[in-house]
Parts: structure tokens; sequence; C-alpha cells
């Protein structure tokens, strides 16, 4: 994988903005993989006091591949585009929350992904420090070749 100081910043990466982008950067990242970096702390979006609830977990693995996707877009010269979370199969968390003051590694890996824009992602978030396994899924996405496109054909 890439070596961090090479690597773009996370928010030139996700089509999301404050307060909406979780993730705080992007640790490491190739063809098939990559690696992000949340810290939990009293200011994260969803703190509920001992730490943001393990089912925000999802959305950090759907962070990381929207980064794994625009990463990809910029090595290729195109412009990050927007994509769909369509859902999860066996989310398995083992922690009912993040702690706060822990450091996350939200962690994925391309299993599939279809000319049409269909994607399936293997994703972990892992605790940086202990590098004990905190939560798991398969994640499946849509990334159409033109959002503008794609939701004004389902609004006609």
């Amino acid at each position: 994988m890439r070596p961090e100081m090479q690597l773009p910043q996370i928010a030139s990466l996700v089509p999301h903005a404050a307060p909406m982008l979780l993730l705080d950067r992007v640790i490491s990242a190739d063809a098939d993989k990559l690696c992000a970096q949340v810290a939990i702390s009293d200011d994260s979006l969803f703190q509920t006091g001992a730490g943001v609830g393990a089912w925000v977990g999802i959305e950090y693995m759907a962070q990381a591949i929207a980064a794994w996707a625009g990463y990809h877009a910029q090595q290729r010269g195109e412009a990050v585009k927007i994509g769909f979370l369509l859902g999860s199969r066996r989310y398995d968390a083992n922690v009912p929350c993040f702690a706060t003051g822990s450091t996350l590694h939200v962690e994925v890996e391309k299993l599939l992904q279809a000319d049409n824009g269909l994607g399936s992602f293997a994703c972990s978030i892992r605790d940086a420090d202990s590098q004990q396994q905190l939560a798991q899924a398969t994640i499946s996405v849509f990334q159409p070749h033109d959002a503008r496109e794609f939701l004004q054909e389902g609004t006609q």
C-alpha cells in the first residue's frame, strides 16, 4: 500500500462535508484495499458520552469505500463521484460502542466491482492500538456512471 505521506486529504476523496465526513484521514491505499483512521473524541458526531454507538460503524465502512473509490478516480484523473450504500451483510460488532479516546482503523477490501457500478467490499474496524477487531461486515455499494442522470430517471 502507498505510504500515508503521499495520500490525498480525506475531504478530497469523499463527497461529504462536515459534520458528516466522519473519517479523519487515509492511512494506506492500493488497488484493492484502503485503510482510514478515525479518532473517537468528545466532539465526535453521534457521541453518547461513553463513545460512538457501534451502529455508526456501517457509515465508517461506507465512507472508507467512498474514499477508496475517490482515490482511484483521482488516480485516473477523474472527478470524485457519489455512490450509494445498498446494504450490509453480517454486520457484527463486538462492542456496543467505540470508546471515547480510542483510534479506529477502518479497513475495506474490494471483493467485486462490476462494470455497471455494483461493488462488494469486506470491511472491518480495528482498534489502532490493540488491533482488536471491533466490527466487520460485507458492504454492497452502487456508483452509477452519471449520478445526476440516475437520480432523474427515478423521478420520471
